[in-house]
């Protein structure tokens, strides 16, 4: 998988479509991948289109997202493109789902139903938590020469 994502990369485009990037990979190995992946398109000033159903894999590699509405299997409808921060709103609260994002490595957890967090997180609209300059960190390129790598 590693290998053909590199190879895909690889390929001089203005779009870069890729499908489930996170498939055969381990847990760690799709955060560095996710990170190599936003890296690259960010540096290269390019645009890619990316299908990811692992929650933690989509959050780092996500700066805009389309979230569905509708019936599985049976009808649905695209919303136009939002922020991260907007998305994963929308999409958690269909759900009645929230999120809180640890302190020390960043990643997406799931509170607990009726929790502290939970009331507080849904009281407030905020069902995916990022602090203020977050999405910024997301965004933001970091060096190609594998010096942040263990960020």
């Amino acid at each position: 998988q590693r290998v053909a994502i590199v190879l895909a990369l690889g390929k001089p485009a203005n779009i870069y479509l890729i499908d489930e990037p996170s498939a055969y990979l381990d847990s760690d190995q799709r955060v560095i991948c996710a990170r190599v992946i936003k890296r690259f398109i960010l540096h290269a000033k390019k645009s890619a289109f990316i299908v990811e159903h692992d929650f933690i894999m989509a959050t780092y590699l996500a700066d805009r997202v389309i979230v569905y509405d509708g019936k599985p299997s049976i009808e649905c409808t695209a919303n136009p493109p939002g922020s991260l921060l907007s998305g994963m709103n929308t999409f958690l609260k269909s759900l009645e789902i929230t999120f809180r994002r640890e302190p020390d490595n960043h990643r997406p957890r799931i509170n607990k139903q009726q929790s502290v967090k939970d009331r507080e997180q849904k009281e407030s609209g905020n069902y995916f938590f990022m602090s203020p300059d977050d999405e910024f960190k997301m965004k933001k390129p970091t060096s190609t020469d594998g010096s942040d790598a263990k960020e």
